[in-house]
């Protein structure tokens, strides 16, 4: 097979011709099944497959809808395949350090970075529930250069997102209380444009700052118990290729990543909260032991004696 080619050749169209039939030329127009056919083959190459490309041809009952069926699952298992190495090759890892950091604050700061870096994510936040309330434990803002809480030294002043309203109803106008609340991630295209939720303070940020939120997920952290122990919010999430911000896509990995830190998390808690409880614990013993042996000292005779004589002494002072 070779190509003709042509001074000036029509637009959108490949012209090739057989060796053995030189005298007649093959058209493949751009969207023609077999091109599409071939574009896909080469989004597969790229990693940027996706199964609309050949959707419709797929439903075809001729040898076409076949090869597109068959390119279809070819892609499936590229994909797999990747996902299951890229699991291997570094959230696995990540993972197990995370279950061994004994810093709490590091382990913290760690899952927002790996968050940030699965996702490019230019923003993250994590907040801890503690007493009906969402608390700002770790801020990173690449563009701003902002690093707030963890092992940055620096105090994060922003004050806890209620989960309930004074008047006792859930607080649902607040994204991160919302996910919270309702156990269920959100992924916002544009917090500008959205609607049902209330970003007034994402927007007096961006006015203080410069900066333009965008694009939001917002993932709540649960525990085995699938009790809710906290939230991650990733912020603007950027195009590798030319860094414009684009919405978030679902990622195995980044699920992967959120479950395993968050066992680790959960881990951490738990210790920390059964350290506190046997703390409380020796408390209470120390001051139980402390009762009994004034108890016993109070109750020998050398000390009954002494009680006497010391009554003694002040009735006679008295006189």
């Amino acid at each position: 097979m070779s190509y003709i080619s042509y001074k000036d050749p029509p637009p959108n169209f490949i012209w090739y011709t057989d060796k053995r039939m030189s005298s007649n030329a093959t058209i493949i127009s751009s969207g023609s099944p077999l091109k599409r056919i071939m574009n896909a083959v080469n989004a597969i190459e790229k990693g940027e497959y996706h199964s609309d490309l050949l959707s419709d041809l797929a439903k075809d009952s001729g040898e076409l809808g076949q090869l597109a069926r068959t390119l279809d699952a070819l892609a499936t298992a590229v994909s797999l395949r990747d996902t299951q190495l890229k699991l291997l090759k570094r959230v696995i890892p990540i993972g197990v350090s995370l279950s061994a950091e004994k810093d709490f604050n590091r382990l913290l700061e760690t899952l927002v970075i790996e968050a940030q870096s699965f996702t490019n994510a230019d923003a993250g936040t994590l907040y801890l529930l503690e007493n009906d309330a969402l608390k700002f434990v770790i801020l990173r803002n690449k563009s701003l250069n902002l690093r707030m809480g963890g092992t940055s030294g620096n105090p994060i002043e922003f004050y806890p997102v209620r989960l309930h309203n004074k008047d006792g109803s859930e607080n649902r106008a607040n994204v991160v209380s919302y996910a919270a609340l309702t156990k269920q991630r959100v992924n916002i295209v544009d917090a500008y444009e959205a609607e049902g939720f209330d970003f007034s303070g994402t927007k007096a940020f961006d006015a203080r700052t410069g900066y333009r939120s965008k694009s939001f997920l917002t993932i709540p952290l649960k525990n085995t118990d699938e009790e809710v122990i906290g939230v991650l919010q990733l912020i603007n999430a950027k195009n590798r290729k030319d860094g414009l911000t684009i919405a978030f896509t679902d990622d195995d990995a980044l699920e992967a990543l959120i479950l395993l830190a968050t066992a680790a998390l959960d881990g951490y808690i738990r210790e920390e909260e059964l350290r506190q409880e046997i703390a409380k614990l020796k408390i209470v013993i120390d001051q139980s032991r402390r009762e009994r042996q004034v108890a016993e000292i109070t109750e020998t005779k050398f000390f009954r004696d002494l009680q006497d004589k010391a009554k003694d002494m002040r009735s006679r002072i008295q006189k």
